[in-house]
């Protein structure tokens, strides 16, 4: 053994450790073993994780199982690993073995080498705490895992689904801004009956808003907790009182209404929840992304495009071309939004690759829902701050579209019937005239129905 290193063993043998690594020998065979991309499972999941020991240790003081000694220490250290102080210490990658084993050690080592300290000795003596036979105390990476998932993905849910409500909050207010701009409106990218911006820019805020609401509707099956399961659903080598008072304790410390589940074996063998939680946000996606795509549409030109708004300029858009400005910030979220709907590609093969008493494709769903809920919930923010809230309209270029839309036609269904209207249409189109000047110059309304031919009137419901 080197000056710089310390030896464990277990199972399997011997293996040398960093002396300053709070992991021990199950992590650093993690290490050894999955040198894959180099990333690892999110703070939030870490955080979960320890706050599952932090319960354990408690619950288990309580009960007499663990001395007054150790589960103070162990809840002491667990406390220090939620609060992120030793987040370097969380190395093992993202995709490793099944189940989230790896991790899961990963997090009882720190814990069970800290809680040591704690109490006086040295990192990697695992005396008087062991990693498995204190810290991991009536658990297992069965039912820590999906439990350390539920728990993070409901912190994460919670955080998109308020960032998704304030954007929609922001397209809300500028379709009260914008509302009395008429515009053309586009059917197959064709010109089709007028509309409002304001009209437009409503739309997308209630698309939000509602993928906003399904978001929240997706944590409350994830308060139903399989914890106490241990390897199986069986509840072996737990405490007739570990499961209930597991679950009051998690809710304590977590401030969500978290709740016994009705079968243990189901929760563990069935990941559908992460399914429809990852549904949920490519949902959001779909929709996020179809109106980021409309943006950049509305605002394309500036002298050769639509150009009816004008989105905020925080880049220059060219490294040849002086002066352009693209929106480059709609691009972003773009790309967010299709990484998301890959992430669900991902999480959905993973759920249904659960084989009898298990799932062990757990890890992938966790990095995929956590990263796609991070990335997405940040796009969400610098959309709304750095474009949505400075978009302008271009009321002058709207009206134009406006006046020159072929589909004002329309307006003349009742009047002179779908292919006298034709006619007329084809006529402006012909002529290079409005549809307006068209039928004016026909001479074919009477004056009721020459009041349809207002543009503002075209935008509002009919009425009694």
């Amino acid at each position: 053994m080197t000056d710089a290193s310390r030896k464990e063993r277990d199972s399997l043998g011997e293996c040398e450790v960093p002396m300053s690594a709070y992991w021990g020998i199950q992590t650093q065979r993690a290490l050894s073993n999955y040198p894959i991309s180099g990333l690892t499972l999110a703070f939030e999941m870490v955080q979960a994780c320890a706050t599952i020991k932090l319960a354990a240790a408690k619950v288990h003081g309580e009960l007499g199982m663990l001395s007054p000694e150790i589960a103070a220490a162990v809840i002491q250290a667990s406390r220090e690993v939620r609060e992120g102080r030793w987040q370097d210490h969380f190395v093992v990658d993202a995709f490793q073995a099944g189940a989230g084993t790896s991790f899961h050690m990963n997090v009882n080592e720190v814990i069970a080498n800290r809680s040591n300290e704690i109490l006086g000795h040295e990192r990697g003596s695992y005396f008087p705490v062991h990693p498995n036979d204190h810290v991991n105390m009536g658990q297992s990476t069965n039912d820590v895992f999906p439990t350390t998932m539920r728990l993070a993905m409901i912190v994460m849910l919670t955080a998109l689904g308020a960032e998704a409500g304030l954007l929609a909050e922001s397209f809300r207010g500028k379709a009260e801004e914008f509302d009395g701009i008429v515009k053309s409106g586009r059917t197959h990218l064709q010109d089709a009956v007028p509309l409002r911006l304001g009209q437009e820019f409503g739309a997308y805020a209630q698309a939000i808003a509602k993928g906003s609401r399904r978001l929240g509707a997706m944590r409350e099956p994830l308060y139903e907790l399989g914890i106490g399961g241990s390897a199986v659903g069986t509840g072996l080598n737990t405490h007739p009182r570990y499961r209930s008072r597991m679950v009051a304790e998690l809710a304590t410390l977590t401030g969500f209404p978290l709740r016994e589940g009705e079968d243990l074996f189901e929760l563990m063998q069935s990941m559908t929840p992460f399914a429809d939680v990852s549904a949920a946000l490519r949902s959001l996606a779909l929709d996020v992304t179809r109106i980021a795509s409309d943006l950049r549409l509305l605002s394309s030109g500036p002298r050769t495009g639509l150009a009816e708004i004008s989105l905020p300029a925080v880049q220059p858009g060219s490294s040849i071309m002086p002066g352009k400005v693209n929106p480059s910030i709609p691009e972003m979220v773009n790309q967010v939004c299709w990484h998301v709907m890959g992430a669900d590609t991902a999480v959905a093969y993973a759920v249904q690759a659960g084989q009898l008493e298990l799932n062990v494709m757990m890890p992938v769903m966790a990095y995929e829902l956590v990263f796609a809920m991070r990335i997405m919930t940040n796009a969400l923010k610098v959309f709304r701050e750095l474009c949505v809230e400075g978009i302008e309209a271009n009321a002058e270029t709207c009206r134009h579209f406006a006046e020159r839309s072929l589909g004002l036609a329309t307006v003349l269904n009742p009047v002179i019937g779908y292919a006298e209207a034709a006619e007329v249409a084809k006529e402006a189109f012909r002529s290079q005239r409005s549809v307006i000047e068209v039928i004016r110059e026909r001479g074919e309304l009477d004056p009721e129905a020459e009041k349809a031919l207002s543009l503002r009137a075209m935008t509002e419901p009919p009425t009694l």
